[in-house]
């Protein structure tokens, strides 16, 4: 007798859980930022030199944040990749692939633009700003910090999207 005095509440909160999750996977799916990127050197701007020969980035919902994989070709000639995982809660994640980076964090400033530091060894040595075109189909990170060399970096690479 409980049991069936308790089915609309529980019915109540099975349907508040879908709606819930159904909601926060459309606000996914029309994320801006979502899908694969790639780097058009010649719109780019980096200092210093050189670029890198290709770069693509993907982007790929993850809880509540963000995955990030990256595949490229340097400027030597060599293949590239980093990997990471991070909510939009402005704390540390691990990083792989990166020689100037073992953590990031990034914060969604709104429905169009992001924003991550890197960090080595505890250390904050790059921030970028990530911003989406109202259209969506280019991107624009600018970055600025310091390189291994200890070089100041200022970068303005423009993505399209694929």
């Amino acid at each position: 007798m409980r049991i069936l005095h308790r089915a609309p509440t529980l019915v109540w909160v099975l349907f508040l859980v879908v709606a819930v999750s159904a909601i926060n996977l459309s606000a996914q799916a029309d994320d801006p930022l979502v899908g694969t990127w790639k780097l058009n050197v010649e719109k780019s701007k980096y200092s210093p030199g050189p670029p890198p020969q290709s770069l693509t980035v993907t982007y790929a919902p993850s809880g509540e944040g963000i995955e990030v994989t990256t595949e490229g070709v340097n400027a030597e000639g060599a293949p590239t990749s980093t990997h990471f995982i991070a909510n939009w809660d402005g704390k540390d994640y691990p990083i792989t692939g990166s020689p100037t980076a073992d953590m990031v964090s990034s914060k969604r400033i709104d429905r169009y633009t992001t924003e991550r530091t890197e960090k080595k060894d505890g250390k904050a040595t790059v921030t970028i700003r990530r911003v989406v075109s109202r259209d969506g189909k280019t991107l624009t990170i600018t970055s600025r910090g310091t390189n291994l060399q200890g070089q100041a970096v200022s970068t303005v690479s423009v993505f399209e999207k694929q």
